[in-house]
């Protein structure tokens, strides 16, 4: 069965469109958590676009659950990420000009960065996840650099669903968390996911979390984000 982690960006990216303070990504971490979400996930991004230091900081002293910082693998995010002390980091590849994260973290290219870039994240225990492309290369470069976890990009499936191209997106990514397994690393997933295509998703047997973010931001908007949150972990914890 996985568990519901619930990336709070977009809480983040209605305030900043009137440049104010609501609504509070904080409070929403928080009504989340009573809602049966199993971790918080923030993209601190370099550009600071929606959630920002503040938000981070309150975050990790308010909650009770897990938090998940999402990051680009630069100095200034790791030198903050030390002070803050997530539960677990996730190394995404970061764009300015995309709207959302594009791919996978490219580990073959930057094998030799990322393993000296990690060892104090390791160090003082922080749980590493790297969100990679299902691509049998990436997952062993991962395991390789000592990776605790990859975070399986679901975007391809997710965009796929419901046409032809579906099954060998899904098939990528089964087969991608099978060998992730084999070499010994965690795995979650997310990029995409609603409340439709994630119960398929649900059927690769050794997926831990799925971070799910967009959809059910979009959905609170309709019923609240208690609701939200309750419905997608009904589908989680019974499909």
């Amino acid at each position: 069965m996985a568990t519901l982690g619930l990336n709070i960006d977009h809480v983040a990216t209605i305030r900043q469109a009137r440049g104010g303070i609501e609504p509070d990504p904080v409070a929403a971490a928080a009504i989340a958590e009573l809602a049966g979400a199993d971790a918080i996930t923030v993209h601190l991004r370099e550009d600071r676009r929606h959630i920002n230091d503040r938000d981070v900081k309150l975050i990790k002293q308010t909650i009770k659950t897990r938090l998940n910082l999402e990051m680009a693998a630069t100095e200034e995010i790791q030198k903050i990420a030390l002070e803050i002390m997530p539960y677990s980091v996730t190394l995404v590849p970061e764009k300015r000009q995309e709207l959302t994260t594009e791919g996978g973290l490219d580990v073959i290219g930057h094998k030799e960065y990322l393993n000296e870039y990690l060892k104090p994240l390791i160090d003082n225990g922080i749980i590493i996840s790297l969100f990679i492309d299902p691509d049998f290369s990436q997952v062993e470069a991962s395991a390789e650099i000592g990776a605790h976890f990859i975070e399986l990009h679901t975007g391809q499936y997710a965009e796929a669903f419901n046409t032809p191209e579906e099954e060998p997106a899904f098939k990528n990514l089964e087969n991608a968390a099978k060998l992730a397994d084999d070499l010994g690393l965690r795995v979650n997933a997310g990029h995409g996911l609603n409340y439709q295509n994630v119960k398929r998703i649900l059927k690769i047997n050794n997926l831990e979390e799925l971070n799910i973010g967009h959809s059910i931001i979009s959905k609170a908007v309709f019923v609240g984000l208690d609701r939200a949150v309750r419905d997608m972990k009904y589908i989680l914890d019974n499909f």
